[in-house]
């Protein structure tokens, strides 16, 4: 920097603070099947857009809640639950409103760019602003939340500062964001063509009503029957079977509780890791192997990994789909793997279709819902012939490949953005001179 940037307080720069409606005027009750979108603490991510499921209201209680009410470009932070979080309202023509866990922070446009504060945020000095006021008895919550948040300081630099700034980091956050979209779009074909022949069975009722079955060559065709037949729990096509995911598994089984160590020993996959069918592992620690060994338990290519505890983390599942470093899951975490009569392309899109069924087959009381390794083996499987099997990753595997390869560049982009982050909000990368 040329010169030290002043320091100065979200009071200052502030349009307008708000904190969501008591929860008296947000009951559950209150939800409806569509209309404005609330935002929770679930709905915040690692990056700028929001995600997971939303609840609705009505416009007219929107209108009802008044300054609950956000605009593109609000910040939105959690006082109570996941603080130290933070998010920006999109400009994608929806309409949102802050839930009652939720504050908000409208920037004053001409002394403070929003994306720049929202980075601030997203930075360690950010983060530890937001948490410095937190009590960590019970839920988590912030004491008198919105003088908190007013009496954060950061230092601010020029505007148009802010704005180059924000640029670099929006650029790189952007990309990860087409990036997600693209595997969204391969995760949906994949599991499109996994529906159609494998739980709708359309190829099967194509041959029995003497059709061709459509998107598939005829070599491909000739290995479906024509007929379906009766099973001991249902309709199935001709010559499959029904069966357990113990019988066709090579191992079903849980982590171990690791000795965690800071930055060094095996990298240790957790609950956190495992969130919208794929595994974040810059939520991962590691595990000091020397203490208690890991042998035996490293996972493979094709491992599906089931979170085993908790409520509204229990059933999520996602698949190891490439391995660049030895892995474990903890004991929070199932691990499952394919015996010789499935692939374990089929097992993974499989399981992740019933994700919701895994999860009611927890029990345990409120907050401490567990899944037992013998009851999910007991989860009932219909199995193809295996010629069907392979056919199958003829099609899908280069999409899922694709996948995993775009999740790699995404974490490259994550690790830099997260690497300049700290650099460009303290000033100790200049961008006066950008043009």
């Amino acid at each position: 920097m040329r010169f030290e940037w002043p320091l100065v307080s979200i009071d200052e720069i502030k349009s307008q603070i708000a904190i969501g409606p008591f929860g008296s005027r947000m009951k559950s009750d209150c939800y409806v099947s569509k209309g404005i979108k609330v935002v929770r603490g679930t709905n915040l991510t690692n990056g700028r857009g929001l995600s997971g499921e939303f609840v609705f209201i009505t416009p007219e209680k929107a209108v009802e809640l008044g300054s609950s009410n956000l605009a593109p470009g609000d910040l939105v932070f959690p006082h109570r639950g996941s603080i130290g979080e933070v998010g920006i309202i999109p400009d994608d023509g929806n309409k949102y409103v802050l839930s009652s866990s939720l504050m908000k922070l409208t920037c004053h446009q001409e002394k403070a760019d929003p994306n720049f504060i929202f980075y601030f945020f997203k930075s360690s000095i950010g983060r530890h602003e937001l948490l410095k006021n937190a009590s960590q008895v019970g839920t988590p919550g912030i004491g008198q939340p919105l003088t908190s948040l007013k009496s954060i300081k950061l230092k601010l630099p020029s505007l148009a500062e802010q704005k180059t700034i924000a640029e670099i980091l929006k650029a790189l956050d952007d990309r990860i964001a087409a990036l997600r979209e693209t595997n969204l779009s391969l995760e949906s074909i994949a599991q499109t063509l996994f529906k159609s022949w494998f739980i709708d069975f359309d190829p099967v009722r194509a041959k029995a009503e003497a059709r061709e079955p459509e998107g598939m060559d005829a070599e491909t065709a000739a290995l479906f029957p024509d007929d379906f037949e009766e099973s001991c729990l249902d309709t199935i096509p001709k010559g499959w079977k029904f069966t357990s995911l113990g019988e066709v598994s090579s191992y079903i089984n849980r982590g171990i509780s690791p000795k965690y160590t800071e930055n060094v020993g095996i990298t240790v996959i957790n609950q956190k890791c495992i969130r919208d069918n794929i595994v974040d592992l810059t939520k991962a620690r590691k595990h000091d192997s020397v203490q208690r060994k890991v042998e035996g338990r490293e996972l493979l290519v094709g491992d599906v990994l089931i979170n085993s505890t908790g409520v509204g983390t229990l059933g999520r599942v996602a698949q190891i789909l490439s391995i660049d470093e030895p892995l474990i899951v903890d004991s929070h975490v199932t691990v499952v793997r394919a015996g010789e009569s499935l692939t374990w392309n089929y097992l993974g899109l499989a399981l992740s279709n019933r994700q919701a069924e895994i999860e009611q087959l927890g029990e345990g009381s409120t907050g401490q819902t567990e899944l037992s390794r013998a009851k999910l083996a007991k989860l009932k499987f219909i199995i193809p012939m295996y010629e069907i099997l392979q056919a199958f990753d003829l099609y899908t595997l280069s999409l899922r490949n694709k996948f995993s390869a775009n999740l790699k560049k995404i974490e490259t982009l994550a690790t830099l953005r997260d690497s300049l982050l700290p650099r460009l909000i303290s000033g100790q990368l200049d961008v006066s001179e950008k043009k």
